[in-house]
């Protein structure tokens, strides 16, 4: 029941759980390139930007993602908005990854540890995040296969679901990269491919189109990538 004076709104609660929805889903499949390695490609610092729509509300998503490396651990800080029309949602929270193996540039395969927290900075809750172990094998000298395994926490709730993925990236030449995974994500499989250009040695344009759960809701995303050297 509502308090006196008050109307409910049906379509702000289905704004609201569609914005929800996508701050569930703020963690991303592979935390980086090349999850199981040292981050940007080994760069010791950097900042990943990106946008996108999904569904046919439509939701519209923007990420910024500013880390640096040191040694064999990289700390990071990302800020989410996502929104509908006429409502929005941020999230933000720290990462951290350690990587426990050998750098990839210097083995075939590597694994570290991946976390992130996420709070939902305009309607509050418990906080959300995520734990995984992503994996890399160098399988061809232009072949790398990622898998990751762990756990994703629902912020405003805190409920725990399994998380899963592999994913494929293929170096056509120093230029472009092919890159194709499948996921599973909050109870939801998804599928995502795209390409990524290097505009130079330091700087990346990743463009994707996802399906995700049983309807194929379809999506989209192009994202920046910025490496800085000390």
């Amino acid at each position: 029941p509502q308090p006196p004076g008050q109307r409910r709104d049906p379509g702000g609660d289905q704004a609201r759980a569609g914005i929800r929805a996508r701050l569930r889903k703020l963690g991303r499949s592979f935390p980086n390139f090349q999850p199981g390695g040292g981050g940007r490609g080994g760069a010791p610092g950097g900042a990943q930007g990106s946008a996108g729509r999904f569904g046919t509300a439509p939701v519209t998503d923007y990420h910024l993602g500013p880390a640096c490396r040191v040694g064999p651990v990289e700390l990071g800080f990302n800020v989410d908005r996502a929104s509908v029309p006429g409502q929005y949602a941020y999230g933000v929270g720290p990462q951290l990854k350690w990587t426990f193996t050998e750098q990839p540039d210097k083995t075939d395969l590597s694994a570290a540890l991946f976390f992130s927290a996420v709070w939902d900075a305009t309607h509050g809750g418990r906080a959300g995040g995520q734990f995984v172990v992503p994996v890399t094998w160098h399988a061809l000298d232009s072949l790398w296969i990622n898998a990751n395994l762990g756990y994703d926490w629902t912020p405003g709730s805190g409920e725990r679901t399994g998380r899963g993925g592999l994913q494929g990236a293929w170096a056509l030449n120093d230029k472009l990269w092919l890159v194709a995974e499948r996921f599973r994500a909050f109870d939801t499989w998804t599928t995502r491919a795209g390409l990524r250009f290097n505009l130079t040695p330091t700087i990346s344009v990743d463009m994707s189109a996802a399906r995700t759960g049983p309807d194929r809701v379809r999506g989209y995303a192009i994202g920046l990538n910025q490496v800085f050297s000390r």
